[in-house]
């Protein structure tokens, strides 16, 4: 004889799909809806160049060997009064604002996100690197493996789930700092509430409204930092005796 459901768990059943449908949303929806905006504060009196972040990336996102999202790079820095020494500038997307690489991609493979992180829809991407040219700060390069165009990320997959960035959450000296920008009691906002004045953002001039800011950023480089993408400017032990 066939068995019949009742009344109560019918009703059960039939609002199964919708709870479930609830678990299984991701978690940035929920901060996106309270207006989350993401960004990055580096102290690079912090920074000691050991390139624990550099590692740290490259491995939580599987890239290709000798490409990387982000590094430390070592400036060699002269000052005014004429003493030399060097400056460490840990370098990444900026997931800007006004990012120059959403408008010149030809099948809209790069996106902004609700909560300001900066995407590559890697099924849409064909790899002409129109993006890597726009990018004044050389942040972006083509993958070898994927042959597609490949950037920092914040993480994405780790910041939905509630981690932090792998380069973050390496970061020896603890330069980096990762939070949300529009909540005043995040630990971001109070550093640069604290250092009002005294943060900077990378080639200014170039007018993209980085979300990426600097605590400590000699002077020398007046925020115009220039030179090769994080790809060529890893310390490589092959060349150090290693």
């Amino acid at each position: 004889m066939k068995a019949e459901i009742q009344p109560s768990r019918r009703i059960f059943l039939s609002l199964l799909p919708a709870v479930t449908a609830g678990l299984a949303a991701p978690a940035v929806s929920a901060a996106q809806k309270q207006g989350t905006h993401w960004g990055m504060l580096i102290d690079t009196r912090r920074c000691i160049g050991c390139q624990a972040c550099t590692m740290a990336c490259a491995m939580e996102n599987a890239l290709p060997e000798g490409q990387f999202r982000t590094t430390a790079a070592t400036y060699a820095v002269t000052t005014s009064e004429g003493r030399s020494g060097v400056s460490m500038v840990p370098r990444l997307c900026n997931h800007c604002e006004d990012a120059p690489c959403i408008p010149v991609c030809p099948v809209g493979a790069t996106y902004k996100r609700e909560d300001g992180i900066v995407l590559v829809d890697g099924e849409r991407c064909v790899g002409c690197a129109y993006c890597t040219q726009a990018c004044p700060y050389d942040a972006r390069f083509i993958n070898h493996d994927t042959g597609k165009a490949d950037k920092c990320t914040f993480c994405s997959h780790r910041v939905d789930a509630g981690l932090l960035p792998a380069c973050v959450e390496t970061c020896v000296g603890g330069s980096r700092v990762f939070g949300d920008l529009n909540d005043p009691a995040s630990e971001i906002s109070k550093r640069l509430l604290a250092a009002q004045g005294k943060t900077s953002v990378l080639k200014v001039e170039a007018g993209t409204k980085p979300n990426v800011f600097y605590i400590g950023l000699d002077k020398e480089l007046s925020g115009r930092v220039a030179g090769p993408s994080a790809a060529e400017m890893m310390w490589r032990p092959a060349q150090h005796g290693a």
